[in-house]
């Protein structure tokens, strides 16, 4: 007979197995967006130099955890993208075996093994799938708050305390889920010692925002960090958004609709000490989220995604079982073509294969330039200027001629520019575009813009009339595409 740790350690291995197939031709993929921007700067700065504020990047008010484990990988098996790839790819490992507990945990009273139906949901999510695999903080954050839950519910709270404190240190607006436990010690179980364990969380993350400010003068790093996430952030208009988009990932994207219905068919099976605590810590992480956070990034709603897949998962119990088998089977179907599918509004790259094409497509421009362009001078946006000047993200094998960072791909952007300073324009999709899709349309075409900039992508006459430059070659996949410019009297 199979002992209960020989079970869990069945269990995790197989989930880490399963993980590592799914991902085994991306475990070299060059590095993506806020990867090559933040965190693995950031990280390269701590192994290189033991530095705790970055230095090569912009500093923020991200904590070091994350930075701090891949510099300790690095000192044993060396600087490497596959190294890091698997570093996160354990730590989603981790995540999903914690998430398969807590599915259990909260699933104990409900028939048919509910727990089983979360976690492949958990799985095969769209953006669960690529962001395992990326060196972003919002998957190790769900880790260690799936974590911290399991805790409180065993009332381990000097453990839960602990995981929390390290919870703060990966992901600063974690801060809410100690804040969630301390409040229900306190105020629902008076038991005031045991609340005053998570004290601990926010020393902790107080000390860090003392260093940072130390380093950088700035409580949140640097002052445009602080004004694009909080300022802007906190804008009536700007909120509404984020609201909206929180409802669309949770309700609607995807397969999710599916989990909707499920919610309101059996709302009346989440009940209980244990699901109120789960559903307050996910309501006060979506609000934090939301209220704070310029871009409304989809992958910052991870750490509820355990959660809201148990619910969608036990609720589907109030239907018969075959129902249930059928509507769940659809849902997860549905998640895995949302990891090819683009949906039809603007998203970000990240949450789906998209960020493959991206890469792919930035990848050949950079071969293009190292291999016909290296002695000329290049004109780019961020990303690309990033990962053309440093051969440590996966896409040159030495820096090349960067002289110009255009700001952006705007139209603004560009007209900022002197033709005389560059040989080679690059340019490229920077977002899904709105126009010719459904939300292009009259009655919603004018809401839309006030949130979303419908003509980010400067178009080749545009770059004709404003520079002179015509463009010369062309990339293009999943809808996305970079393209080459030069003089057009080179042409």
């Amino acid at each position: 007979m199979i002992s209960r740790r020989a079970s869990h350690l069945i269990f995790f291995f197989a989930f880490a197995a399963l993980l590592l197939a799914m991902h085994l031709p991306l475990l070299t993929l060059p590095f993506h967006w806020d990867e090559l921007g933040q965190f693995v700067p950031a990280a390269l700065d701590l192994y290189r130099d033991g530095a705790w504020v970055p230095h090569s990047t912009l500093p923020n008010v991200h904590p070091p955890g994350i930075m701090l484990l891949l510099a300790g990988v690095w000192k044993v098996f060396g600087f490497s993208i596959l190294s890091s790839r698997l570093t996160m790819l354990a730590i989603a490992s981790v995540g999903v075996y914690l998430s398969f507990l807590l599915a259990i945990r909260l699933s104990r009273k409900s028939p048919d093994a509910p727990a089983i139906a979360a976690v492949v949901f958990l799985i095969v999510a769209p953006i669960f799938y690529t962001q395992s695999m990326m060196v972003l903080l919002d998957m190790p954050a769900m880790t260690l708050t799936v974590l911290a839950l399991l805790l409180f519910f065993d009332e381990r709270y000097a453990a839960c305390a602990l995981a929390t404190t390290a919870l703060v240190l990966v992901k600063e607006t974690a801060i809410s889920t100690p804040m969630v436990f301390a409040a229900w010690l306190l105020f629902r179980e008076k038991r005031v010692r045991e609340a005053l364990y998570f004290i601990a969380p926010a020393v902790a993350l107080g000390l860090w925002l003392v260093e940072l400010h130390h380093a950088t003068g700035n409580w949140l790093g640097n002052d445009e960090f602080a004004r694009f996430n909080v300022s802007q952030s906190l804008g009536f208009s700007h909120i509404l958004y984020a609201i909206g988009r929180r409802i669309y990932m949770h309700f609607l994207s995807d397969g999710h609709f599916l989990g909707a219905a499920a919610l309101i068919a059996g709302w009346r099976l989440l009940r209980g000490k244990e699901w109120s605590i789960a559903g307050l810590v996910a309501i006060a992480q979506t609000a934090v989220v939301t209220l704070l956070g310029g871009a409304v990034l989809d992958r910052y709603m991870l750490p509820v995604l355990p959660i809201l897949y148990a619910a969608f998962a036990v609720a589907a119990s109030a239907w018969s079982r075959q129902v249930r088998l059928c509507v769940q089977a659809a849902m997860a179907t549905l998640f895995i073509v949302g990891w090819f599918w683009n949906p039809p509004v603007p998203f970000p790259y990240e949450n789906n294969l998209a960020m493959v094409d991206f890469v792919r497509l930035q990848q050949a421009a950079a071969m293009y330039l190292e291999n016909y362009a290296a002695d000329r001078r290049i004109a780019t946006a961020w990303p690309l200027s990033d990962a053309i000047t440093h051969p440590e993200f996966g896409y040159v094998r030495k820096p090349l001629n960067l002289t110009v960072v255009t700001g952006g791909v705007r139209l603004s952007n560009l007209a900022r520019l002197n033709p005389k300073d560059f040989d080679v324009l690059v340019m490229y999709s920077a977002e899904w575009s709105v126009k010719g899709r459904v939300l292009d349309i009259p009655p919603i075409r004018s809401l839309v813009h006030s949130f979303l900039d419908p003509n980010i992508n400067a178009t080749a006459d545009e770059i004709r009339a404003t520079l002179g430059f015509v463009p010369v070659l062309r990339w293009t996949g999943g809808g996305q595409w970079v393209e080459v410019y030069v003089p057009q009297s080179q042409k």
